[in-house]
């Protein structure tokens, strides 16, 4: 029964198609690309002269059509970014670093001494939103500098304190007689740090890495504050043996 069901309604859906015109003859003047470009989706069969139309696909009830887009939005607007940064006018760049706090002088020479010895002060400055702790000779990582290479000579304006070992200076919040000097000895990247991203029974895991582009810095100089002579102590007197004499033992 379910076979004499089954060939009933095949009959009958033959001869509803057999009514419609076959393609070969309603698309007999065209050509085989314009065939292509009219009708890609259909497939024809020239057993029945029908037309076969693909199944659809339904889709899960998470879209996760979303998440690609949020993604590509992201590297969009760093692609806009770094479009911006070249369209930028010396006028400009020189602004955008004085915001972030410093100043570009330039290119370090070979007839420049800029590498001094230790000396005993110290400066907290704030380059961008962090802060840092220096002396002279020390190097520093922050993070990337615009509009500098390697090699440079910088100027950090934005000092918030001073000290030595007789005095301390405090800024309110910024000493604006006070400036820091320091070369850019590299471009580097951070280590790897991986973004995992996941939703319990929705199928849904993302992971990502994200490095860090980093700026190395070494301070040369710190201006603004007495700095005590770097004279090195002299080492103790040593104390004279007291000579004994000898006494020679009477026999």
């Amino acid at each position: 029964m379910a076979n004499r069901r089954c060939f009933q309604t095949l009959t009958r859906c033959l001869r509803s198609i057999r009514t419609l015109t076959p393609i070969s003859e309603s698309l007999a003047p065209y050509t085989a690309p314009a065939l292509n470009q009219t009708l890609p989706n259909y497939i024809f069969l020239n057993k029945f002269n029908v037309y076969q139309v693909p199944a659809r696909s339904f889709c899960s009830r998470h879209n996760e059509s979303e998440d690609d887009e949020d993604e590509s939005g992201e590297e969009e607007d760093y692609s806009e970014n770094e479009e911006d940064v070249a369209d930028l006018s010396a006028e400009e760049k020189v602004k955008e670093a004085t915001e972030i706090g410093y100043t570009v002088l330039g290119p370090l020479q070979k007839s420049d001494r800029v590498f001094k010895l230790y000396e005993p002060v110290f400066a907290v400055v704030q380059i961008g939103s962090h802060q840092f702790k220096v002396s002279n000779g020390d190097t520093i990582y922050t993070e990337r500098l615009k509009h500098c290479d390697i090699n440079d000579k910088l100027v950090l304006n934005k000092v918030l304190m001073l000290g030595s070992q007789t005095q301390t200076i405090i800024g309110r919040p910024i000493l604006p007689e006070a400036a820091v000097h320091a070369v850019v000895e590299e471009h580097a990247l951070d280590a790897k740090v991986i973004i995992f991203k996941k939703k319990r029974r929705k199928n849904y895991r993302r992971t990502k890495g994200h490095r860090q582009e980093l700026t190395k810095l070494r301070i040369t100089d710190i201006q603004g504050i007495e700095k005590p002579e770097n004279t090195m102590p002299l080492p103790p007197p040593k104390k004279e043996k007291e000579k004994t004499e000898k006494v020679a033992m009477e026999a």
